[in-house]
Formats: structure tokens, C-alpha cells, sequence
């Protein structure tokens, strides 16, 4: 039987540092209204000359790095991204330009915040049945480049990275306890939709806040308790919560009410603000790198936002 781990994680984060008294000058806000809505403080933005693909690409080189892998070891590229340069060449494409790769698939997933659960689980069963053996998952956007700079109430939100996890085909008997990845809770709410929205042109984010905080905090905690269930891990045997990092005011009950009570919270967002499909993988590997989670450990990965979609799964950290 084929199972599936991931085996290395990497993130990258643009050099630039915008804080709340920067936006101040901007828009009119400030520190205490910006931390005591959504517990942003800093976020870090790409300038022009760095596009989606270079920061997708800067993580996906710090993963192989850590796997011990090199570009050619790798046979499909995913990319979660709602941030893309244009519609063809694709930014998996890209991303496997800039590395050197020979001949992987390429593909891109547009699944907003939700898209690094969705591409990893896409890469879980890719491997499980045959046509993959070694996958880079990559999540990245640059929130920035569709921020409606006027608007005080979405561009104090948005951050620009990526975060990137090789995931790679073990022998279920021979991995025990080793790294893995459990099934995936899946869905989306397509009525509302247009709760969270990138359109237009050139195209801005946009959302119905409030109708996101309640609907995150109301029904996502029983999504939540359901993915765990079908790893057959209980909430409190998890090690840590990475949910995406949205607004420390969804993030903080959210993770109460899904009752890990032993677990280390991710919060991210107070230094990272929300970089949409890169926010989970950017959120875990820094866990990871702190050693704040030790090889091994159970982790919840549970992203959500655009669409209203949401993807959940445990997953054994490398």
C-alpha cells in the first residue's frame, strides 16, 4: 500500500515590512483600530519587480533544500494561487522555469485561502494512486498586487509570501509513525460566494466581513471536529492548529471552540497579515523551523475563505 508524507516545508516572505503606523499614512487608521479588529501588526509586501512566481519559487527552493532533493526529483508542481500574472503560462509552470525543472507536471489551483489544503490533498491523491511519486505543494500570492489601497477596511489585511511542502510516496508498512497525511474534509457554501471576492479590472480584493466572521466561527468549528474524526485523531491528542490565517478575531474562537486544548495556535497573521493560499504552509514551516512542533507531531491544517470553500486535514509534521 502507498502512503504519502511530507517529507520538508519552506517559506518565503518579501524583504519589506509594512506596519500599521506605515498604513496610517495611507489611509485613515491607525495601530489601535487595525489590532483590535483583526491583531495585525505588521505585514510584508513584494515591490514590483517581484512577482507571485519568484516568491512561490523562493519557498519551493528552501523545501528541496531542506528534503535534501533537487529539482529534477520532483514530477508534479502544484500551485495555490488567486494571484497569478496571467492566465498562461501557468505560476506552477513558472515556478518550474525558475528552478530548472526537466519535465514535471504543472498545474495551478485557484481556491483563495483555501488553496493550500486543497492543492495538498490534490497532491495526497496523486501520490496514493500512482501518478506522482514525489510532489512540490506550493501555497503563494501577493495579496498587494489586488488591494484597493483606499479602502481601510480590506488593505490593512492583505501580506505577500508563499510557503511550499514536498510531498513524497512511503510504504504504509514500512512508515509506522512516520509523517503523513490524512484524508481531506472538503466543501464550499457556493451561494455566498460572493462573500469573499478578487474581481474586476485590474482586479481587488473585496468581502462582506461580517457574513465571513460569523460563518467561519459558527460553522467551521464542527467542519474542523469532522476532519479530525476521519484521521481518527481527537481534538486534544493534536499537537498544534494551523488554520488560515485570516484575522486573529476568527482565528482565536475558532480554535476554542474545535477543543485542542493541548494545542500550540498559530498566529501568524499578527506579523504576516493574510497572504491567502500561502498563509497555512507560511504559518506551519515557521512552527516547524522555531521547533515548535517536533517531527512527528499531529497537526490540524484547516484553511477557508474565498468561495466559502474550506479543506481540512491532519497532517504529521517532517
Amino acid at each position: 500500500m502507498t502512503g504519502t508524507r511530507i517529507a520538508a516545508l519552506g517559506h518565503y516572505q518579501p524583504a519589506k515590512v509594512l506596519t500599521n503606523h506605515d498604513l496610517a499614512e495611507l489611509v485613515d487608521t491607525d495601530d489601535a483600530w487595525i489590532t483590535s479588529r483583526v491583531g495585525i501588526r505588521t505585514r510584508h509586501i513584494g515591490g514590483p519587480d517581484e512577482p507571485v512566481d519568484e516568491l512561490a519559487a523562493h519557498a519551493a527552493g528552501k523545501a528541496l533544500a531542506a528534503a535534501g532533493l533537487t529539482p529534477d526529483d520532483i514530477d508534479l508542481v502544484l500551485v495555490a494561487t488567486s494571484t497569478a500574472i496571467d492566465r498562461s503560462p501557468n505560476t506552477a509552470a513558472r515556478v518550474a522555469a525558475r528552478l530548472g525543472m526537466t519535465s514535471p507536471a504543472t498545474m495551478d489551483l485557484n481556491v483563495v485561502c483555501a488553496g493550500f489544503t486543497h492543492a495538498l490533498a490534490t497532491a495526497d491523491h496523486a501520490v496514493r494512486a500512482g501518478g506522482s511519486r514525489r510532489a512540490l505543494v506550493i501555497g503563494a500570492d501577493k495579496m498587494s498586487a489586488v488591494a484597493d489601497w483606499t479602502d481601510r477596511t480590506t488593505c490593512v489585511l492583505v501580506g505577500d509570501g508563499a510557503g511550499a511542502a514536498i510531498v513524497e510516496a512511503v510504504d504504509e508498512e514500512e512508515a509506522g509513525a512516520a509523517p503523513g497525511i490524512g484524508p481531506v474534509l472538503w466543501g464550499s457554501v457556493p451561494e455566498m460566494g460572493h462573500a469573499v471576492r478578487i474581481e474586476g479590472t485590474p482586479p481587488r480584493f473585496a468581502q462582506e466581513g461580517q457574513s465571513v466572521y460569523r460563518w467561519a466561527t459558527q460553522q467551521l468549528p464542527a467542519l474542523a471536529r469532522r476532519t479530525c474524526e476521519r484521521s481518527g485523531i481527537a481534538p486534544e491528542e493534536l499537537a498544534g492548529v494551523v488554520l488560515h490565517q485570516a484575522n486573529l478575531r476568527i482565528i482565536e474562537p475558532l480554535a476554542a471552540k474545535i477543543g485542542a486544548v493541548n494545542a500550540i495556535v498559530a498566529r501568524d497573521v499578527v506579523e504576516s497579515g493574510n497572504t491567502s493560499a500561502a498563509s497555512i504552509p507560511l504559518a506551519l514551516a515557521k512552527l516547524v523551523e522555531r521547533g515548535e512542533l517536533p517531527s512527528g507531531a499531529p497537526v490540524l491544517l484547516f484553511g477557508f475563505g474565498g468561495n466559502l470553500s474550506y479543506a481540512g486535514q491532519v497532517v504529521r509534521v517532517p
